[in-house]
């Protein structure tokens, strides 16, 4: 027996049928009873506890595998938790914790709750800083810059009038004269308007980049480089007084317009930092969620191969790097005293082997917005609970339980995760996440128990 399907289109997902080719493939079945917990994703899976391992996939383990990813994307689910008690004889009863809208969508693995609707990490929300005396380099020439692609790519076809500005529509600004001008004489790669139009990589022999054509254009704002919040919280973009690029995660000034062949975006930059140049162009890595590096000073020095001289980009701190962020744990910082600063936005407390940790010395920092602390390393949890400025909180089972049986989580949170570091039933997980979600009357996490027998271990 199973508890109420909560929705027609969840009916095989919440199916023991649906699970049970799995259960058999994964579950370490010895002589006792048999404990697996995991998770399936479009895209992923694993097995936090409990599953034989192995090396190359059976043919069997993949059928099993993808017959639950046809039951997600049946229910319209990125991912799935699971668990399972396996008794000797095949009796098995299985947890389903299904999809909820107050949990962030993706690999199931540090998933955050999302408690309040629509809310974005700090970084996420930072705006460029205007720099009035910000010019563009002397280098910028958009005639010289026509001059030296036609030499060199004569017949190439450029881009109508009408194209660009269509382009200007969907972009609800103006290119900038040189990345106008680029356009003018390559156009849109690819597009075959005529025999002589340049292909891809012979633009990219001359230019040195991979030209996006017009309709590809974008502007990389902050929502174009999302992240999962685990990530995003623990970001802590800063910009000093000689970075020729601001520390953002992205920026209605940032016009992408290419790729370096390995995935990461070429963009002009219109907001930049204190010491750069308006129309400089920035590299945006695709390893990287917040922050841009310089290449060149205009559109003009990127082709022409100039590159600039050693000025600093915008930054993310995350490394221990300080102010901002500081890493508390045996590789970084010993002792939180030491990460106190009044710019102190991120603290991170990992893996200790010291004395637990006492949060007096960080209580009323003024921009303090993110904690994380690994499970164990507090010396009393419900000091949490003046840090009144936090948006998210990461911490362990133990923790979050003293936080709410104490009534001290912070109600400023915007998102919140749990640390369970392969704990193997994910119904206590699940109890407590709903508390948590219950306190901000977001939706809780469904819950489906369906009931079956796998029958004996294969062999016996």
């Amino acid at each position: 027996m199973s508890e109420p399907i909560s929705a027609p289109s969840l009916q095989a997902l919440n199916s023991f049928e649906t699970w049970a080719p799995l259960l058999r493939a994964w579950a370490d079945r010895g002589e006792g009873t048999a404990h697996i917990a995991g998770a399936v994703g479009r895209a992923s899976l694993s097995a936090s506890s409990g599953a034989r391992t192995r090396g190359r996939a059976t043919d069997a383990e993949v059928e099993a595998v993808e017959r639950v990813r046809a039951a997600l994307v049946a229910a319209g689910a990125e991912s799935v938790t699971f668990s399972a008690r396996i008794d000797p004889s095949g009796r098995t009863r299985l947890r389903v914790l299904g999809p909820s809208a107050a949990v962030e969508s993706g690999p199931a693995a540090g998933r955050a709750l999302l408690l309040v609707e629509g809310a974005v990490a700090a970084p996420w929300r930072r705006r460029p800083t205007r720099f009035p005396d910000a010019r563009p380099a002397r280098s910028a020439d958009r005639a010289a810059l026509e001059r030296w692609l036609l030499a060199r790519l004569p017949g190439a076809i450029g881009a109508r009038d009408e194209e660009i500005r269509a382009a200007e529509a969907r972009l609800d600004l103006t290119l900038p004269d040189e990345l106008a001008s680029l356009y003018r004489v390559v156009g849109g790669v690819g597009e075959g308007r005529g025999q002589d139009t340049w292909s891809a990589s012979e633009v990219y022999d001359v230019v040195g980049f991979e030209l996006f054509p017009l309709d590809d254009v974008y502007v990389a704002d902050s929502a174009s480089r999302p992240a999962p919040w685990r990530y995003a919280a623990c970001e802590a973009p800063v910009t000093l007084p000689d970075d020729a690029v601001q520390g953002l995660v992205g920026s209605p000034g940032w016009i992408v317009f290419g790729d370096n062949g390995g995935g990461d975006r070429l963009a002009v930059d219109l907001t930049p930092g204190p010491a750069g140049h308006t129309g400089q162009i920035v590299l945006l890595s695709h390893e990287a969620f917040s922050g841009a590096e310089l290449l060149a000073d205009s559109l003009t020095d990127l082709v022409r191969g100039k590159r600039p001289h050693s000025r600093r980009g915008g930054r993310s701190r995350r490394r221990g790097e300080g102010p901002a962020v500081a890493h508390v744990n045996v590789g970084h910082l010993l002792g939180v005293e030491a990460a106190a600063h009044p710019e102190l936005e991120v603290l991170c407390i990992g893996v200790w082997d010291g004395p637990p940790v006492d949060l007096t010395p960080v209580t009323g920092l003024p921009r303090l917005r993110t904690l994380t602390a690994y499970p164990g390393t507090l010396a009393d949890p419900r000091q949490i609970g003046a840090l009144t400025g936090l948006e998210y909180l990461e911490t362990g089972p133990a923790e979050w339980r003293t936080l709410l049986d104490a009534k001290a989580v912070p109600r400023g949170l915007a998102a919140a995760a749990v640390t369970t570091h392969g704990l193997d039933d994910h119904e206590p997980l699940a109890d407590l996440s709903n508390d948590i979600l219950a306190l901000w009357g977001r939706p809780p996490i469904v819950r489906v128990l369906p009931t079956g027998d796998l029958g004996p271990p294969a062999g016996r």
